[in-house]
C-alpha cells in the first residue's frame, strides 16, 4: 500500500511540475517576450547569425536575450525568447521555423527540462524537428538555455 501512495504521490507531482511549467511558460511568453535581438544590432560576439549553405540554412545558438541582456524570467522566458530570436534570424534567411529539419539545445541545468520542453513546444508550434538536447557547465552572459537550427529550403 505504501508503494502504490509513493507512485500516485510521485504521478501527481509530475503532472503539477508540468502545469506550472506550462503556465509559466504561457505567462513569461506574454510578458516579457520582446524584440527579436537580430534588430538590437551586431551579434554579440564574432560569429555571423544566419549562413546560408546551398539549400540549408544554419543559425547559430540563440539565447534568451533582448538588446545584450538575458531575459527575467528563467528557462521558460528564456526559451522563449530564444524561439522568437531564432524566428528572426530564419526570416532574415528567407525560411521559417516549419523548415527547421534539426536543433541543437544546450540546458545549464538539466532538471529544468521540463520547463523548457514546455515552451520549446509552444515556441515551436507544430513543427517538430530533430533534436538533441545537451547539459553544458555554462552558456555566455550567464544564459541557461541556447538554441541552434538547421532549416532545409531549397533554392530552386
Amino acid at each position: 500500500m505504501a508503494t502504490n501512495k509513493k507512485k500516485t504521490v510521485k504521478k501527481n507531482s509530475k503532472k503539477s511540475a508540468k502545469k506550472v511549467a506550462k503556465k509559466a511558460a504561457k505567462k513569461t511568453t506574454k510578458k516579457t517576450v520582446k524584440k527579436p535581438a537580430a534588430k538590437s544590432g551586431a551579434p554579440l560576439g564574432p560569429y555571423t547569425p544566419a549562413v546560408r549553405a546551398g539549400d540549408w540554412v544554419i543559425v547559430s545558438g540563440q539565447l534568451g536575450v533582448v538588446d545584450g541582456k538575458i531575459v527575467k524570467g528563467g528557462v521558460a522566458a528564456q526559451t522563449a525568447q530564444a524561439i522568437v530570436n531564432l524566428k528572426s534570424q530564419l526570416a532574415s534567411a528567407g525560411v521559417t521555423i516549419n523548415d527547421v529539419k534539426k536543433t541543437l539545445c544546450f540546458l545549464t541545468d538539466m532538471d529544468t527540462f521540463g520547463t523548457f520542453n514546455t515552451a520549446y513546444v509552444e515556441g515551436f508550434v507544430n513543427s517538430r524537428p530533430a533534436r538533441s538536447t545537451i547539459g553544458v557547465a555554462s552558456l555566455p552572459f550567464g544564459g541557461a538555455v541556447e538554441i541552434e537550427a538547421w532549416a532545409f529550403k531549397p533554392l530552386r
